[in-house]
């Protein structure tokens, strides 16, 4: 078996039994971003002499028993709005297109102490703002399945990374559906922890009380080792909580009988694509086969999520990246008269159209004669989308619906209209208002080829549930790579 075949577990085993050596299995990622980058723009920065050099020190480490860990030599790659000690770190913006930091994000630190190795930082939407990875300054990334069509956004890079076998894994922000959207749209798995699972700390916020750090891979056994690795308490963010029951991977059972799952009958209604809808009710009844009791119900207020979440993240937004001002790092306008000039001047050069669309939907929204009609507003529509979700929890284990409205639009399509760009998120955004964890899995593919993610939410710090129902749906599939990742592997071969 090729090693671009294994899973990062299968991989990190192989590693441990000394039948694949840590170098072998970097080379082996670092050709295939070599063939494929060209065509897919998935990093940002690709570290091959760090990745390198890293891989040699995590061999000896190995050898020498001192790591012992499931992901122990396995390479990975990180979205590039996460702090890595002496790597740039851009966020996709030309404001931060010179900026390297002088730590490394809290997820990021305890992947490498279990051994991982850093292939480099995957492209986003700027500042994670958008949905297909098209607002990047660095151009946009294609989609693996159809290199015509967009990955998904804002985590398109390391989701289409994933797919495309440039890494074995990948760690994504979700601020409103960003890991579970491009999940869906290339065909990979990918989990959204509970709100303060994760430690941001090291992460460039957009929406500091939605954002969160997660991971996206081939298969769920490899989201749930490596959130079993990154999740911790963190006493250097103040949003982090304390867990006891992290051990994820005790969740990959093969059972789901009585567990209850609802089913939300407004994510099935008016604008969902037909073919989305039929794999998504598929999969429902191969989880009812399996013992799991299903039923349709209504989740109130789902019609009032989209404008609730742009209006606090927006206002959120505008206030994170009031310190992106031309002065302290980043990017500087080289021509300008006094301070007010310079930032304005450096600002306004710096951020891409919807980076600077969402900074003015914040800025006026938290203005004087509009903060209570639309923010406070909002935060109480945000409260009673979480009251309606407890509602449901009281009722389900979960709940399953549809990942996004369709599957990948074509390059170009969405960015000509915002407004259907922001409706895209409508099945993804109220988990993260509720700070739910919710999670994507593959669960078909439409007419043109194009993959369809199942979403599965759960509720606070219940990941197992939704760990468990998404193996059990799991082991009736066969995982599918794209044709371009197979070709690539081929051409390796002759």
């Amino acid at each position: 078996m090729d090693i671009l075949d294994l899973t990062a577990v299968e991989l990190g085993r192989k590693i441990r039994e000394h039948e694949i050596r840590v170098v072998e299995a970097t080379e082996a990622s670092l050709a295939q971003i070599e063939k494929l980058e060209p065509q897919l723009n998935c990093y940002v920065t690709v570290a091959k002499e760090q990745a390198l050099k890293q891989a040699k020190e995590v061999q000896k480490r190995i050898d020498d028993k001192t790591l012992t860990g499931p992901l122990a030599g396995v390479p990975m790659a990180m979205k590039d709005n996460m702090c890595l000690e002496g790597l740039p770190t851009t966020c996709s913006s030309k404001i931060l297109e010179n900026f390297v930091p002088t730590y490394t994000a809290e997820a990021v630190k305890r992947l490498i102490g279990a051994g991982a190795v850093i292939l480099g930082k995957t492209n986003m939407d700027e500042f994670a703002m958008g949905s297909t990875t098209e607002t990047s300054a660095f151009g946009e990334t294609k989609n693996p399945w159809n290199p015509a069509h967009v990955p998904g956004g804002s985590s398109g890079g390391s989701c289409a990374a994933v797919a495309a076998n440039e890494c074995f894994y990948a760690l994504g922000s979700d601020t409103g559906g960003s890991i579970r959207q491009p999940s869906s749209f290339c065909g990979v798995t990918g989990i959204k922890p509970t709100y303060g699972t994760v430690s941001r700390y090291g992460l460039i916020a957009y929406g500091s009380s939605l954002d969160q750090i997660g991971p996206v891979a081939r298969n769920v056994e490899d989201c749930a080792a490596v959130l079993e690795t990154i999740a911790s308490y963190d006493k250097k963010d103040s949003t982090s909580i304390r867990r006891e029951d992290c051990d994820f991977t005790a969740a990959l059972v093969d059972d789901v009988r009585g567990m209850r799952i609802g089913i939300v009958r407004d994510y099935l209604g008016e604008g969902l694509d037909d073919e989305v809808r039929d794999a998504v009710l598929a999969a429902a009844r191969v989880l009812e086969e399996k013992g799991a009791v299903t039923e349709e119900f209504d989740l109130s207020l789902v019609e009032y999520a989209i404008p609730a979440y742009y209006v606090i993240a927006s206002a959120e937004a505008s206030s994170n990246l009031s310190r992106f001002d031309g002065i302290k790092y980043g990017y500087r306008t080289k021509e300008y008269e006094g301070l007010h000039h310079l930032y304005k001047k450096s600002r306004s050069e710096g951020f891409g159209k919807e980076v600077k669309r969402r900074i003015m939907l914040g800025s006026f929204v938290l203005s004087s004669g509009y903060y209570d009609a639309y923010y406070l507003k909002a935060l109480r529509t945000k409260a009673l989308i979480k009251q309606a979700f407890d509602k449901a929890f009281s009722r389900y284990d979960l709940i399953l619906g549809p990942a996004a409205p369709s599957t990948a639009p074509r390059l170009g399509e969405s960015l000509q209209d915002p407004l259907k760009m922001y409706l895209g998120d409508i099945y993804t955004i109220a988990v993260n208002l509720a700070g739910l964890p919710g999670m994507t899995v593959p669960c078909g593919r439409d007419s043109q080829g194009l993959p369809i993610g199942l979403q599965l939410i759960g509720d606070c710090f219940r990941e197992k549930n939704l760990i468990r129902a998404a193996y059990a749906y799991e082991c009736t599939r066969s995982y599918e790579m794209p044709d371009l990742a197979k070709q690539a592997r081929e051409q390796e071969v002759r």
